[in-house]
């Protein structure tokens, strides 16, 4: 969940860019792209021999590199800088195993056909590239993407929603087809699901997703993929997951949730009509100084419950759960700054490791606040050994 984009969002001029408010792309039926699988392979197995539950087992800690390929506008359109092998190698020096690259592809993309600019492919493959000579895995999704399918879980829109998702897993899952399985591509991001219809829909659009990527064959008919839970919540997936879509190939699939609980801790830096920041978390990490600003509920029990709930529900049973996103911010306006930034490190450490102890895969959801992304330093180095100390890697 990135905070700068939600607040973008509200700009009708972004979501006209996006194409996110709707138009003619959205009266059509499954029809309305051409197909983009025009070189189909045969079934490639080289490099391909690892299951979800096996490389789930080599990712102990992974990070975002968020507010960048999927900025409006371009790479460097919410303000960080190009990405550079120098950066992705920081991260592997940092102590992390995998980058889950959050992109937009609808911005690059033609409108009337759906085809994606190849200089925009050529770019993410370069940054894959990086992430591989670093020897980390990559997870590479459609973040947001101006909500074409995010805001679009209903059976009106199902058909259009199929069409692009389609057109556009067609495109990518070519292009990235000769990278070994530390390439794992991920359905969505957040997708907008309540109800049990929408659910459907949600399955729906998921299906397409990888009968679009194992369709182009090679190393793709064996590629773990991500599907993303319904408003990608443990609690959600409870309420609404009965199943797992059907795939070619056996366990090759992962699934996805986020975890920023409780919001007043992990989302909220001002005070809003739904409740008010909480600047410290944690049972031994309370104010008695600002007492009204302590957490008061989604504290260690919430996070036993929600990951032994994911555990329960998927890990026990072979499919490996990537927590995709996860995080805090600084509340620099508590007076007791030093106890809220323990209580912040307490809650990094202390989702890492009830994550890892459970099966899930946490990726920190970062967008430059942890590594410089300008000089390669590290800006909050308390934050990165509470991730070190909770992935056991301290």
């Amino acid at each position: 969940m990135d905070i700068g984009r939600r607040q973008i969002l509200l700009s009708t001029a972004a979501l006209t860019v996006l194409g996110a408010s709707g138009g003619a792309a959205w009266s059509a039926g499954p029809a309305l792209y051409p197909s983009y699988n025009t070189n189909p392979r045969p079934a490639d197995p080289s490099g391909m021999t690892s299951t979800a539950a096996d490389i789930a087992r080599r990712i102990r800690l992974g990070t975002n590199i968020g507010n960048t390929l999927e900025a409006i506008g371009g790479e460097t359109g919410w303000g960080n800088p190009l990405i550079t092998q120098g950066l992705i190698n920081v991260y592997k020096a940092a102590g992390f195993d995998a980058i889950r690259l959050p992109c937009a592809w609808d911005q690059y993309a033609d409108q009337t056909t759906a085809k994606i600019r190849e200089s925009w492919l050529n770019r993410v493959k370069e940054i894959v590239q990086y992430c591989f000579n670093a020897g980390l895995t990559v997870v590479l999704n459609i973040h947001w993407d101006g909500g074409w399918l995010e805001n679009n879980i209903k059976p009106e829109k199902k058909d259009a929603v199929i069409a692009k998702q389609k057109a556009f897993w067609e495109q990518i899952a070519t292009h990235f087809r000769d990278f070994d399985e530390h390439l794992i591509f991920a359905s969505a991001n957040e997708p907008n699901c309540d109800t049990a219809e929408q659910m459907e829909v949600l399955y729906a659009y998921h299906q397409t997703f990888i009968d679009a990527v194992r369709s182009t064959g090679g190393k793709n008919a064996w590629r773990v993929l991500v599907l993303q839970a319904p408003n990608t919540g443990i609690d959600m997936a409870q309420k609404l997951w009965t199943r797992m879509p059907v795939d070619t190939v056996p366990n090759r699939l992962m699934l996805e949730v986020h975890y920023y609980s409780p919001p007043t801790f992990c989302i909220l830096s001002e005070d809003a009509s739904w409740g008010r920041v909480a600047y410290y978390w944690g049972k031994d990490f309370h104010s008695t100084t600002e007492p009204d600003r302590n957490a008061t509920f989604g504290e260690e029990e919430a996070v036993d419950q929600q990951m032994a709930l994911a555990k329960q529900m998927f890990t026990s049973k072979g499919i490996p759960v990537v927590l995709g996103e996860f995080g805090a911010p600084i509340h620099k306006q508590a007076r007791d700054l030093k106890l809220s930034l323990a209580s912040r490190a307490h809650w990094m450490e202390y989702v890492t490791r009830q994550a890892r102890a459970n099966g899930l895969l946490p990726f920190l959801w970062d967008i430059g606040d942890l590594i410089d992304r300008r000089t390669g330093a590290v800006k909050d180095p308390q934050g990165l050994e509470a991730l070190l100390k909770g992935a056991g890697k301290l």
